[in-house]
């Protein structure tokens, strides 16, 4: 067990993500139970170089777990890009004698956590982003919610859809994953489900928009992810192709706000307490992982590696009940 490390912090970065405050709570009082001083560092790096760091208390955790977004806030910060703002994080740390570093957020977070470490601060990530998009975990924080809160605003486009009798095409997050749009395509029963990672054929949906119109459906719902391509540009050559009257909805930042699924918030603190239990146990440039069901601490650097494959079967069979 590590006794003289008794000083962390806990720092949010990038895009908030639903569940993010859960982690933060389990983190700040799992490690109050041990014994360790923990600070925020608000504003993420940028609020890291200018020092923006506060000791937390059980009562500055209090009544957050069923709150989006961060508490500590989150900020980007073109700084930590360069040698000179990744020493200056470390020395800010040192300044106030904190060792360990624990990052909830995303790839770019988790890159600024490996450069920090190189100037003898141990880190810790934790995968916090909607878009399920961090090699190395199976889930991320935040996907959870962002997928429900998809179905659930496709659910009350259904019924306009229904009445005008129209084609939605319905843009989601995913400019390089596109998962938020499967899990939710295949939620909510999508006819066709557009991601980033597999081309597709207009032609194609078109004539499966036709088909569906000739048995007795009078609207159908295609579900795009943002990196799938322009979804103005897609909507007007749908309209080219079948004839039907077509319209966007870009649900947009909605999908990172409100409340943590019961999911999020529970994947959350597991993995915050698992942070925690790393810092006892010495260990350092690890990520928090949910791998095989279970909650392990795993290398940073697979982070860093070739993404997890999309799951193509996944897709396969949403085209499937699609037909």
């Amino acid at each position: 067990m590590m006794k003289n490390a008794r000083k962390i912090a806990v720092l949010t970065s990038g895009g908030d993500a639903p569940g993010m405050n859960a982690a933060i709570r389990a983190v700040v009082r799992k490690g109050i139970y041990h014994d360790f001083h923990v600070f925020g560092v608000y504003h993420g790096y940028d609020g890291l170089l200018n020092g923006e760091i506060k000791e937390m208390a059980l009562g500055s955790v209090a009544d957050i777990i069923h709150r989006g977004g961060t508490v500590i806030r989150t900020a980007r910060c073109e700084e930590m890009y360069s040698a000179e703002g990744q020493e200056k994080a470390a020395r800010q740390l040192k300044n106030h004698g904190i060792e360990y570093l624990i990052v909830i957020g995303g790839d770019g977070s988790y890159r600024g956590a490996a450069a920090i470490a190189k100037h003898g601060i141990k880190v810790i990530g934790i995968p916090g982003t909607i878009d399920n998009d961090i090699t190395g975990t199976d889930l991320t924080i935040g996907f959870d919610t962002a997928v429900n809160t998809v179905v659930e605003a496709v659910s009350k486009l259904r019924d306009t859809a229904s009445s005008h009798e129209r084609a939605f095409i319905v843009e989601v997050m995913g400019r390089n994953c596109g998962d938020i749009a499967l899990k939710a395509g295949l939620a909510i029963g999508a006819e066709s489900i557009l991601v980033p990672e597999i081309a597709f054929d207009l032609a194609e949906i078109s004539e499966k928009l036709v088909r569906g119109y000739r048995r007795g459906k009078n609207h159908s719902i295609i579900i795009c992810a943002e990196g799938a391509g322009n979804v103005w540009e897609i909507a007007e050559k749908l309209k080219q192709h079948s004839g039907f009257e077509t319209r966007v909805t870009i649900l947009g930042h909605v999908q990172r706000g409100g409340a943590p699924s019961a999911a999020d918030a529970v994947l959350g603190a597991v993995m915050g307490g698992k942070a925690v239990d790393a810092v006892l146990e010495g260990k350092s440039d690890i990520m928090i992982s949910h791998y095989l069901n279970q909650i392990v601490d795993r290398p940073l650097d697979l982070a860093f590696g070739p993404r997890t494959p999309f799951d193509s079967r996944l897709y396969e069979l949403a085209n499937q009940l699609a037909i």
